[in-house]
Parts: C-alpha cells; sequence; structure tokens
C-alpha cells in the first residue's frame, strides 16, 4: 500500500477528491421537502484512473467521491432532510458494483485503497442516520450485484421490485474469485442477522436471490409490485421521515477549498504538507476564525485523502501544529456541546476525519515543539500517532527562543470523538491500564511540559534540543527501512485496541482477507477469476487450501 499505483492503460492520474454537484457526472441530487433523492446515474465513458467503461451502473472510485460529497452536502446544506431515497436512472438496473476493468487492471495498492474508501462512505451512511438523524431507503428496482447491494445494506431500509427478474446479489465468491470488499459478508450476519449457513448458500449463489425468498431470508425489508413501487418508495420514505428528529436549522454552506499544488507541497488555508524524500511534513495551523473547525476539518480529510491514492511511495507523516493554544480551547464548547446543526455536523466530520487517519496505512509521528498547539481538538491528532515526541525545553540557539512546548487535554479527548473500536483514542492509549487513563485523565484543562506529559503516559519520547533533530531523523529513517507491509499490520494492531465493532471487523477483514486474496493468482492471476471474467473461459484455481 506504500508503493507508487498505476493502472495499466494511465500511469500519471492523480485523483481530485474535491466535488461539487454542478460537476458530478453520476449522480443527481434532488431534494423535496424532507426527502432528497440520490439517483445513479453512471456516465460509462467517465472513468476516474483507466480506459475502461463504467457500464450498468458499475461504479469507480470517481463514483464514489461523488457520493461521499453528496451525503457530506446533505448533511451540512440541507438541515431538514430526514430520509434520502437511493435509486437508479438505468432501466433495469439498481447498481451492478464496483467496475470489473478496473479491478483487474488497477494496481494492489488502489484495489485496496478504493475498498477503503467505499468502506469509508457506506459507514458514514449509517452514521448519519445514528448521529445526525437522517434516515436512507435503498429502492432496488433491477439487478442489485455486488458493491451495489452493499450500498443498499448500508441503508435503514430497503425495498425490492417483485418483478420476478430483480434480485439481490453477492457474486464476488462464485464468480469473481475475491471477497464483497465493502462489508458485505459482516452486514449480512452483524447487521441484519441472517444465519450463518443462510449467509452461506446467499453468499456463493451467483444468479442472486429475488422477491419472496429475499424477503423471508431478512435479505431486504419490504416488497412493491411493479406498479405500486413508486408510491410504496414515497410512502416508506415519510415514514422513515417521522421516524427521526433531527435538530433542523440554517443549512451550513461548505466553503470551497482553497488548494494549491506542486510537485513537492500541497497547500490549503490552514492545513499544509511538504513532501520530503522519505516522509510528508504536515502543519496544521490554528486560528480564532469561525470558520476555522469547519474548514481544517475538511482540508486534512482531503489531504488524507489524496496522500492515501496519489502519493503512496511516502509511508511516514510527521505532524506539526502551530499558532494559539487558547485560540484552539476557544473552538471546544463547539465540539464537545454541539448546539446548532453547523455546530453537530462539523463535530461529527471531525470524528470521521479522524477515523480516516486512524485507517490510513502511514506511520503517524507527532512532533510536538515550542510554538505547537497540541491543545483540544488538536491533541487528538497526538493521541491518534504511533509515536509522539515532544521538546524538553526551548531550542536554545534561538536569537528569541519560544517558550516550552505544553500540551493538554480538554473535554473532547475524554470520548467526544471515539474511533471505530467505540472508545476514544485516550482509551486506546490506555486499554487495560485503569491506573494510567485515571492519571492521565486527572491532567485535564492543565497544560502539561514534557516531563509530566512523559510522566502520565501523554507522550513516547522527551529529547532536549541538542537530540531533537536526530531522534526525529532517526525515527523517520528507521520507518523507512522496515517493510510497509509490516508496518501497515502493526501500526494497525496497535491502534485499535480493545472492543470489536461491525467497524473494526470490516476494516481488519478489508486489510487480512482482500487484501491477501487480491495478490493470489486465483484471482489476479493470468488464469484467475477477476482477469477471464466476461471473457467466456473458466478459471484456473489451484485447489489447495491456505
Amino acid at each position: 500500500m506504500r508503493c507508487f499505483w498505476l493502472i495499466a492503460t494511465d500511469r500519471n492520474v492523480m485523483i481530485d477528491f474535491h466535488r461539487h454537484p454542478d460537476q458530478y457526472s453520476h449522480w443527481v441530487l434532488s431534494v423535496d421537502d424532507v426527502i432528497a433523492t440520490l439517483t445513479l446515474s453512471v456516465d460509462p465513458q467517465a472513468a476516474a484512473i483507466g480506459e475502461y467503461e463504467l457500464k450498468l451502473n458499475s461504479y469507480d472510485i470517481g463514483v464514489d467521491i461523488e457520493l461521499a460529497d453528496a451525503i457530506r452536502r446533505i448533511r451540512f446544506e440541507y438541515p431538514n432532510t430526514k430520509c434520502v431515497v437511493i435509486d437508479s436512472a438505468l432501466d433495469g438496473i439498481f447498481c451492478a458494483g464496483a467496475n470489473i476493468q478496473m479491478l483487474a487492471s488497477a494496481d494492489h495498492g488502489h484495489k485496496i485503497n478504493f475498498c477503503k474508501f467505499t468502506n469509508e462512505t457506506r459507514l458514514e451512511i449509517e452514521e448519519a442516520s445514528l448521529y445526525s438523524g437522517i434516515r436512507f431507503l435503498a429502492a432496488v428496482r433491477g439487478a442489485c450485484t455486488g458493491g451495489g447491494y452493499e450500498l443498499a445494506l448500508a441503508c435503514d431500509h430497503i425495498i425490492l421490485i417483485d418483478d420476478k427478474n430483480t434480485a439481490v446479489s453477492l457474486p464476488e465468491v462464485p464468480l469473481l474469485g475475491v471477497l464483497p470488499g465493502t462489508g458485505g459478508l459482516t452486514r449480512l450476519t452483524d447487521k441484519r442477522h441472517l444465519r450463518r449457513d443462510i449467509a452461506d448458500v446467499f453468499a456463493t449463489k451467483a444468479e442472486g436471490t429475488r422477491g419472496q425468498e429475499a424477503l423471508k431470508s431478512k435479505l431486504v425489508d419490504e416488497l412493491a409490485s411493479p406498479t405500486g413501487f413508486d408510491m410504496a418508495v414515497r410512502d416508506r420514505a415519510l415514514k422513515l421521515s417521522g421516524s427521526t428528529a433531527r435538530i433542523g436549522g440554517s443549512p451550513a454552506v461548505l466553503p470551497e477549498l482553497s488548494i494549491q499544488v506542486t510537485d513537492n507541497r500541497i497547500q490549503y488555508r490552514y492545513v499544509s504538507a511538504n513532501f520530503k524524500s522519505q516522509h510528508v511534513d504536515i502543519e496544521i495551523s490554528a486560528a480564532e476564525n469561525s470558520d476555522w473547525l469547519l474548514t481544517t476539518a475538511l482540508e486534512l480529510d482531503d489531504l488524507l485523502c489524496r496522500l492515501r491514492f496519489n502519493h503512496t511511495h511516502l509511508g511516514t507523516l510527521l505532524i506539526r501544529t502551530s499558532g494559539s493554544a487558547e485560540s484552539v480551547l476557544n473552538h471546544d464548547e463547539a465540539l464537545s456541546n454541539p448546539t446548532t446543526h453547523e455546530e453537530l455536523e462539523t463535530a461529527l466530520l471531525w470524528k470521521r476525519t479522524l477515523s480516516r487517519m486512524d485507517l490510513t496505512a502511514r506511520t503517524l509521528i507527532a512532533a510536538i515543539e515550542p510554538g505547537s498547539c497540541f491543545v483540544g481538538i488538536l491533541f487528538e491528532l497526538a493521541l491518534a500517532a504511533d509515536r509522539s515526541y515532544m521538546l524538553s525545553g526551548i531550542f536554545e540557539d534561538d536569537e528569541d527562543p519560544l517558550p516550552a512546548a505544553t500540551m493538554q487535554l480538554s473535554a473532547v479527548n475524554l470520548g467526544v470523538f471515539p474511533m471505530a473500536n467505540g472508545i476514544s483514542r485516550l482509551a486506546s492509549r490506555f486499554w487495560g491500564d485503569s491506573n494510567g487513563l485515571r492519571n492521565a485523565v486527572d491532567t485535564r484543562d492543565t497544560p502539561l511540559v514534557a516531563s509530566n506529559a512523559i510522566e502520565r503516559g501523554l507522550v513516547t519520547y522527551a529529547p532536549d534540543d541538542l537530540d531533537w533533530e536526530e531522534e526525529l531523523r532517526i525515527a523517520i529513517e528507521e520507518r523507512s527501512s522496515f517493510s510497509p507491509d509490516a508496518l501497515t499490520a502493526m501500526e494497525a494492531n496497535h491502534r485499535f485496541a480493545g472492543p470489536e465493532t461491525m467497524a473494526t471487523k470490516i476494516f481488519a477483514r478489508l486489510s487480512a482477507w482482500q487484501n491477501w486474496i487480491f495478490t493470489r493468482p486465483n484471482a489476479s492471476g493470468p488464469e484467475g477469476a477477476l482477469r477471464l471474467y466476461g471473457t467466456g473461459s473458466r478459471p484456473a484455481y489451484n485447489t489447495d487450501r491456505t
């Protein structure tokens, strides 16, 4: 995942994650009072990264970037929307899932990052239902296959047209030699509570399941006749809207990001990334500005996505902050006790952005030095890091040295932003050490210098001025000498201590099972199922089980 990725047909594509509805090629967003409709209408010729056709409402990363943008806009800009209907504009097809030509030709790292992004988007749908009070309804009219059914599974309710032709299916195992890449298997058992034997039959049944059988097996929630389908969708959307109490209020318009990209730098308004030979130097600048919370979260999220897909060869992120600690802490109340629609959605956006950081296959190192403001929400970045270094004292050679660095916990570090495992990064740090956690929590709202932070277990190392740069250099160089595959697995293991959730299962299984399967000849080899799909030739499987 840290090797430079490419598509066989195009080695130079850089993926842009910034979208606006006016730029959508694949989705149509319409809003009518409390109901929004997202209609999938994929442009077959608008592939994001290669020369393949997006037939049958199949999707690639470009389709999902638009979906993620649309969900975000509904959450922020349409505060009175209470139900989102996801449907299709294509007769006889709801969604054929991930584009097979793309999967067959894409570099391994792109496949995994693509699956990771689509998983994050599906989880955002579920989060929007749980925390924002927006219900999601999948109106399935036409074939609903693979990732298309996984999209439906992320919704609160699935209506299936009972036309004897429409079926839901997860055909990855029987047809492609891979696994459903967007949490389908996990949601069957953990969300829809299918018996394992029923799930086994369904996941090996390439033709899928229709009508009454799909309803009886709990694969869908409701059937509707062809003549009554539209009315049933409308009625169900209104009922779902009535089941939620969204905070509502004034729309919060998402700002257009200011982005300057060069060969060695990405510069936003409050976030910057400088590309070095072995790492990326990231700096987040604090500000009192009323737009700082929202804009910074959007910028950091965009940066993490760009780094994942476009700069996979840089395996270490060195995270710095600058500015006034007081400026950061002044934003705390809006995060820990949001009272308006915009404050709530901004806090939830920070939750998703931090989760994106947790799930990014990079070594994360926090550098806490004079002039830093690792407090409150920005201290979450240090808690997310695999290691943190805090300068003990000041930079002695500076003509006018800044005061010694401090860090500070606040209310937002005590559970406002849970990880995918359902607990805070602070609790994950001290998992199984209740005394250590208590000693850390006791420092809340108290600025700590390096010696205090070390004593309380809140940073990893506290070198002095003489060793500061050398220690950081050694850490980065050491990381670069290790196997990136081993590091990715090790870091993920350490980050997610404690409880297991549906989200941790989905990402762990993606990383372990799907990652492994994508590299196997049975899927990706010359005679593998992915390569031969649609050719009429049967794959030649190595029948050994390992």
